[in-house]
């Protein structure tokens, strides 16, 4: 898998009051039951810094030519956006910017990349909060975008049905994971130097599992595969239509040390999954 992560809690995220408020009325307060870290691995608050120089402003190819451009461009139009997992914000402050919407909301639960988000400032407001419940009222937001978080986050289920209860009528819910087939565990290039064969393995897709990879010298980080189905499932139950399937084609710059050009290009690093929902569809509740 390719490491490009940001922030969630790896565990329930219950609040103390269990009050929900408005976007604007949400506080960047700390929360003391946030989780920290998953078992002996460094918390993203350890990775702060790390993150912040690997993958901001233009560090990281990926992000500046495909990411960013993408989540942009499924958006457009929002006026309330929430993104949830924001890290240090890089992709709050391109939709902060880009058309002007009226609100951009980004939440995570660690300090350390809260504080690199404000201190980039960019128009969005930051919310110290966990994925798995968040401080706001039903239907606040007209998109939400959940970038490369949602394998970091052991209760997905919970996740998707915040996403569900934020989206509002008409709204639109960007997903976006490391591709789960091509990119998964046991997936990968193979330089068979025996058989003088090149090819991509593909690992096992169907099994649910969680594995570390070590992304950067000294800097391990926890990952959770899931087959799509896990994702698109719950969510068409919760009343959201997939309207929207994207496998793109890794940028030309990210392959310069490829050994089969031909090949890496045809294998896509990212999956996104744009769902909407219908403006006439009856509202779906989450229980609590």
């Amino acid at each position: 898998m390719s490491g490009r992560a940001a922030a969630i809690s790896g565990g329930s995220g219950e609040r103390g009051s269990g009050e929900r408020r408005s976007p604007e009325q949400a506080s960047g307060e700390d929360a003391p039951d946030l989780p920290r870290s998953d078992g002996d691995l460094p918390s993203w608050d350890d990775l702060a810094e790390w993150w912040w120089r690997t993958f901001t402003n233009g560090a990281d190819i990926e992000y500046e030519q495909q990411i960013l451009p993408l989540a942009e461009a499924h958006l457009a139009g929002c006026r309330r956006v929430l993104d949830i997992g924001t890290g240090e914000g890089q992709l709050a402050r391109r939709l902060a910017g880009a058309g002007k919407p009226g609100l951009v909301v980004g939440i995570d639960p660690f300090e350390g990349q809260l504080r690199n988000a404000v201190r980039q400032g960019g128009g969005a407001v930051y919310v110290r909060a966990a994925g798995e419940r968040l401080p706001f009222r039903r239907a606040s937001f007209d998109g939400i975008v959940c970038c490369l978080v949602i394998e970091h986050a052991a209760d997905v289920d919970a996740v998707l049905a915040e996403a569900a209860r934020l989206l509002a009528p008409a709204g639109r819910f960007l997903l976006v994971v490391n591709h789960p087939v091509v990119q998964g565990p046991g997936s990968g290039f193979v330089d068979d130097r025996v058989l003088g064969e090149q090819y991509w393995r593909i690992g096992p897709y169907l099994t649910e599992s969680v594995s570390v990879e070590e992304v950067d010298p000294g800097v391990p980080i926890l990952f959770r595969h899931r087959p799509l189905s896990r994702y698109v499932n719950p969510l068409c139950g919760m009343g959201l239509v997939l309207t929207a399937l994207e496998e793109p084609e890794p940028p030309i710059d990210f392959l310069t040390d490829s050994l089969d050009l031909d090949l890496e290009r045809a294998m896509p690093r990212l999956c996104v999954m744009r769902f909407e929902r219908p403006a006439q569809a009856q509202e779906w509740r989450r229980d609590g």
